[in-house]
Formats: structure tokens, sequence, C-alpha cells
């Protein structure tokens, strides 16, 4: 209990943080939500006039953009940030003192900037779906269920994906380019900009194969109720297994780093 109340105790902090420097984080969060905007007007233009494309309807897409949305939204710049520039800065040193793992305590934080960040995406999607007619949204409870598993698993991975990009500031001076590499990789291969489906076949099976595509893909399919029960239940299975698997290959990375980079700062 000791440890759950040493760890939570960073996630209420992080929350804290995002609510002292409220105005920056709202003006980040709706710089987001324009994006999205200018997405949807993008493809709306791209279906006039069409039906269907790449197996997805006009009201199926619309339904994929608020997935995508709200899944980069739970772990945005804020989260991202916070992590790199702790090396870059030098505080990690202090870290390293602290009885506590340091990819865990920012997982914490995570959390912490997810809960709000989440609550917002939630609640701007549900004023998005009321003033837009045509929505797909299911109407099985058990498919908001797996969804939510989904998400948080997406999470997982995503803060995987990040915390790996995060740690190669041990061998740098600077993250900008570390972290829009890291934007652009993941936003093509997890479906963020487009779904996989409109992919080449090589490049889609490809995507298939990797992390990135439980970040987005996945949990938009369970969502769209493209998978059923038992497909759902895999997926997130296929999930879990790569935010385990990235969340190992960070703790050796990690050690290796500590070891052997000298920290540029404090």
């Amino acid at each position: 209990m000791s440890v759950i109340r040493k760890y939570s105790s960073i996630t209420n902090r992080s929350l804290q943080n995002v609510l002292a420097y409220r105005t920056s984080y709202i003006i980040t969060f709706l710089s987001n939500f324009v994006n999205l905007l200018a997405i949807y007007f993008l493809w709306q233009g791209i279906y006039s006039g069409r039906e269907s494309m790449g197996g997805y309807t006009w009201d199926q897409m619309k339904t994929y953009l608020l997935v995508t949305f709200l899944a980069n939204s739970v772990l945005s710049w804020y989260s991202e940030t916070s992590i790199s520039g702790k090396i870059l800065d030098g505080s990690v040193a202090a870290d390293l003192l602290k009885p506590i793992d340091f990819q865990t305590a920012r997982f914490a934080e995570t959390l912490g900037s997810s809960l709000l960040e989440g609550g917002i995406s939630t609640v701007l999607i549900g004023i998005f779906i009321m003033s837009s007619s045509g929505v797909t949204i299911p109407h099985t409870p058990v498919v908001y269920v797996l969804f939510v598993v989904s998400l948080f698993a997406a999470m997982l991975v995503k803060f995987g994906v990040v915390y790996l990009a995060a740690l190669l500031c041990f061998w740098s001076t600077g993250s900008i380019g570390i972290v829009w590499a890291r934007i652009a990789i993941t936003n093509l291969l997890s479906g963020a900009l487009v779904p996989l489906a409109f992919f080449p076949n090589w490049l889609e099976k490809l995507a298939l194969l990797l992390p990135f595509q439980s970040i987005i893909h996945t949990p938009s399919m369970i969502f769209l109720e493209q998978a059923d029960v038992s497909e759902a239940l895999g997926l997130i299975g296929i999930q879990c297994f790569w935010g385990i698997a990235l969340w190992i290959a960070g703790k050796c990375m990690w050690r290796w780093a500590v070891r052997q980079v000298t920290i540029h700062g404090g």
C-alpha cells in the first residue's frame, strides 16, 4: 500500500501542475482540437460524392477521427516533453537518488495529466457528436467496456514508445528533432493520419506487425465494431503484449543510459 500511495502522490502532483499552468495547457489542447476540425473538413472534401473509401463510410470516418483525437489526447505533448526535459536539464540526477523507479514515476505523472486530458477530450467529443449528424457510435455496453480497456492499453503502448524516444535525449543536446521524428513515425504507422486500410498492402501488413497500430488502429476497430468480442479480446491481448515488451525495453535502455552517459546540465 505504501508503494501505491507513493506513486499516486506523483499522479496527484502531475494533475495539480497541469491545473497550475492551465492557460498554456488549454491553448495547446485547443490547437489540437482545431487540428481535428481541419482534418475533419479535409476528409469531408475527400468523401464528397463518394459513399465509402477503403471500407469506411463517411459516418464511420467521422467516428474514426474522434477516436484518433481521444487516443492522442490522453498522452500529449505535455507528458512527452516533461520526460525529455528532466534528462536535458539534468534534474534526472535527483531522481536517481530517490527511492522510486524512474519509469514508473514517469508513468504515474502521465496518468495524472491523462485524467484531465481524457476528461476534456470526452466532453469536446460529446459536443461534436451532438452538433454533427451521422456519427457512428456503438449501442452495446460491452463494446464501450472493451474500448475503455483498449484505450488504456493504447496509452501504455504509446507511453512505451514515448519513453524510449525520450531516453534518446541522454545522447542528444536537444529533444525537438527526436520528438517530431517520433510523432511522424507514430502517426503514420498507428493509423492516426489515415486508416491502415488505406495503405498499400505491403505497408499495411508491416504496420500490423509493429506496436504503433495498437495506439489508434485497435481502439478504432473495437469502437467501430469491426471486431467481435473474441477478436477484440485478442487485439487487446496484442496491445498488452506490446505494452509489456516496450516497458521491458525501457528498463533495459534506462540501465544502459545511466551507466554510460554523462548528463548535460545539473
